[in-house]
């Protein structure tokens, strides 16, 4: 089929669907109706037939109805902009370090306040800290059957398609493929595996413990999550919909944090995922993202990250990295959690 029959379909007097969705999204959100024409043009679309399209476009009371939508959604986005400003001049584009922090100045300031903190001292009291290594987990935990996600470096979207990369192996078996694999993305022991309430991995909860007054002592095992992998594990840019204390026990981890309040900035998609790299950020297809505030850290052993509900986040292991996260936060009717749009 030559490309202008694809593009228009089987009836050449109107353009394909999935076109008409093109040219109605890019007018309602301002695009201007030259610009739009010249790429269509670009697509082999006869110059009659696009500016026809466009009319006939303009005049539908669906499309109208769209751009009143973008309007009201224009104008979320001008608010979020002068807020992000705003918080420039009140710190709010520094990611802070801070050491024996007080757990009132903890929820006043960084949890209720929204905005990220690198806690450092609240690990010192962790066997973990000096008890977890690969050998170590391998001899306590060798036979306990765990579960991995493996092939992600074939797939793109395995963050996304979590359930397509699932694995099943003897905790021995997954030392041996972190000790000899070297650095790759491969292979990754994620929150998603549930590994810490599995029988016989429980026992780790005796080596961490509850940050006091921040995280509720009881550590409830829904609350943990374990994550465990090799150098060059990548957690893509993302956010969750609750508040996360990611905390540190063995290697480091590049860490780069996006507010949330700059979504439209890193251009969402399947609703917690971004379309972005943010490791190599391609800004000819995502310009918005050279506008995007992006604060930076690696995070050292017996560090903390405070990830506030809805902050976008992208994590590299820079190491064999062991992190445990707490999601039980000690505040009236639990930790805030962010509900997605039906």
């Amino acid at each position: 089929m030559e490309f202008m029959e694809f593009l228009m379909g089987m009836d050449e007097s109107r353009l394909q669907a999935e076109w008409q969705v093109w040219l109605a999204e890019n007018l309602a959100l301002g695009v201007p109706e030259e610009d739009v024409l010249q790429v269509l043009a670009g697509a082999g679309v006869e110059p009659g037939l696009a500016r026809r399209e466009l009319e006939s476009m303009g005049a539908h009371p669906a499309f109208q109805a769209c751009q009143r939508l973008a309007r009201h959604y224009g104008g979320l986005e001008a608010l979020l902009d002068l807020y992000s400003d705003l918080r420039r001049g009140d710190g709010g584009w520094t990611l802070e370090r801070r050491k024996d922090l007080s757990a009132e100045e903890f929820f006043v300031r960084y949890y209720f306040g929204h905005r990220p903190v690198v806690l450092q001292g609240m690990m010192e009291d962790w066997p973990a800290r000096t008890q977890w290594t690969l050998k170590s987990l391998g001899e306590r935990f060798g036979q306990v059957v765990i579960e991995v996600m493996t092939g992600r470096d074939a797939n793109p979207d395995h963050a996304s398609q979590y359930e397509r990369h699932r694995t099943q192996m003897t905790f021995a078996e997954y030392v041996r493929r972190v000790e000899a694999g070297g650095e790759t993305n491969d292979h990754y022991m994620v929150p998603r595996n549930d590994n810490w309430r599995r029988e016989g991995l429980q026992a780790l909860t005796a080596d961490v413990r509850a940050p006091r007054g921040i995280i509720d002592p009881a550590l409830n095992p829904d609350m943990l999550t374990l994550l465990l992998g090799p150098a060059g594990t990548v957690t893509p840019l993302h956010h969750d919909n609750l508040n996360v204390l990611l905390c540190q026990v063995m290697g480091r981890k590049h860490v780069k944090l996006v507010p949330s309040f700059e979504r439209h900035r890193v251009y969402p998609r399947k609703g917690t995922f971004s379309h972005v790299d943010a490791a190599r950020p391609d800004l000819e297809r995502h310009a918005l993202y050279s506008e995007a505030t992006v604060l930076e850290t690696v995070l050292e052993p017996g560090e903390m990250v405070f990830i506030p509900v809805g902050w976008w986040h992208w994590v590299r292991a820079m190491e064999v990295s062991a992190s445990v996260t707490f999601h039980q936060f000690q505040v009236p009717g639990g930790n805030t959690h962010l509900s997605p749009p039906p």
